[in-house]
């Protein structure tokens, strides 16, 4: 265990509730959507912190900031900690928040100690992890791993128009490193708030998570055509109503796809957009979004296809044509097992009632764990509220949250004279 460097729980506590009132909205969340001037003013307060404590930031050309500590031996592949700043519109005050200021609070605790450790340490702020306001999610960490391209990314555009690129130098925060450097770390650890209620319904002090669930996201577009809302119902092709049972199929076909046998999968309709959207018109089109996940990837196919014969039987019977176009894949992901074992041998240390479990949400880690070793530590959240402004967590999860990450993270790093 790290017991002979000063994490203190209170710090960290006093640093976020600090970064909350940036962005800090009406109800007690945060709004740093990214690339805004509320992201950038985030940006510079971790930056403070961060060189407060002897760390040299670098920032790259996807705007990821990575502050390195130097270790004893500079040939070791650095161990990187890390997570996000930016939030929903109507985000909390922990989402991504939470790993990124443990991860300074280890390094304001070996500053302080004057410990050194054999590897070098990295603590990464990722570029868009949320993606409420460029789609998709995790771009910085994506981009990073190679998975999207830099072009492709400065040139995503916002709802409003805006542009990633511009944005991103609008602020002042891009840089001059090569981000796809970070593929080199020999190691990648994340603290995360469940975003769940399983740890707080069983009464555990930490997660430590084994692997991410796939995921399928697609886009379903049905045509139809405009009708006077006065005319007679007969022959109508109503977009809307055909749309309607099919969004239903959605949570059906995830709760019955390899069920009671197996596990049930997830599914959600996030996005509905009506065409004309008007009060006396039937609509002549609608597109909603389908996010689909399952921890068996058989099954997770098995979902999307479900939902492309329901659209077949959809067209047919109501004479529209109904579209299933799949958006974004992430595929099962296994964690690294030693990194598990890490925590895990943390958490019996410290006495702490731990869980282990899979993360069936996007998270930087999911990325990063296609090309490096990869662990998370999930603390509980109150009803399991996230992305949501009542998004709460107490003092004490975030400290045990701490202390499993200091714990693996310094072990994997070598911290000389533990």
């Amino acid at each position: 265990m790290t017991s002979n460097i000063p994490l203190s729980g209170a710090r960290l506590w006093d640093s976020l509730m600090e970064m909350a009132r940036i962005g800090g909205t009406a109800k007690g969340g945060s709004n740093r959507q990214t690339l805004t001037d509320a992201d950038a003013e985030g940006r510079a307060l971790f930056r403070r912190w961060g060189e407060a404590c002897g760390l040299a930031l670098s920032v790259d050309r996807l705007g990821n900031m990575v502050f390195r500590r130097e270790g004893r031996d500079p040939s070791r592949a650095p161990v990187a900690i890390g997570s996000h700043l930016d939030t929903q519109p109507t985000g909390g005050k922990f989402d991504g928040v939470l790993g990124v200021l443990a991860g300074l609070e280890i390094m304001r605790a070996l500053h302080e100690s004057g410990a050194e450790t054999e590897a070098p340490l990295l603590l990464v702020n990722w570029t868009n992890e949320e993606g409420a306001r460029f789609s998709p999610p995790m771009m910085g960490s994506g981009g990073a791993m190679g998975l999207f391209t830099e072009a492709e990314v400065l040139a995503k555009r916002a709802a409003d128009g805006a542009v990633f690129g511009e944005e991103l130098r609008r602020i002042g925060w891009q840089g001059e490193a090569d981000p796809t450097e970070l593929q080199k770390v020999g190691a990648y650890l994340e603290l995360h708030i469940e975003q769940g209620k399983v740890l707080e319904d069983g009464g555990h002090d930490v997660g430590i998570v084994t692997h991410a669930l796939g995921q399928s996201w697609f886009e379903v577009v049905v045509e139809g055509e405009e009708a006077h809302g006065g005319s007679v119902m007969a022959g109508r092709r109503d977009a809307l109503m055909a749309a309607a049972p099919l969004i239903s199929a959605v949570e059906e076909i995830a709760l019955s796809t390899c069920s009671p046998t197996g596990e049930a999968g997830r599914g959600t309709v996030g996005v509905v957009e009506v065409y004309p959207s008007s009060r006396n018109i039937a609509p002549s089109r609608v597109f909603f979004s389908v996010d689909m996940r399952h921890g068996d990837p058989d099954c997770l196919t098995r979902m999307g296809e479900a939902l492309a014969a329901r659209a077949a039987e959809v067209s047919a019977a109501r004479k529209v044509t109904a579209t299933v176009t799949p958006f974004w894949h992430s595929p099962l992901t296994p964690f690294d097992t030693t990194l598990v074992q890490r925590a895990r041998d943390s958490a019996k240390a410290r006495g702490l009632n731990y869980h282990e479990m899979p993360t069936g949400i996007g998270h930087d880690a999911v990325y990063l764990a296609r090309k490096v070793p990869v662990v998370m530590v999930f603390t509980p959240c109150h009803g399991g509220i996230s992305h949501n402004e009542a998004e709460s967590i107490t003092p004490e999860w975030a400290t045990a949250g701490l202390q499993v990450l200091a714990d693996a993270a310094l072990a994997t790093a070598g911290l000389v004279g533990r």
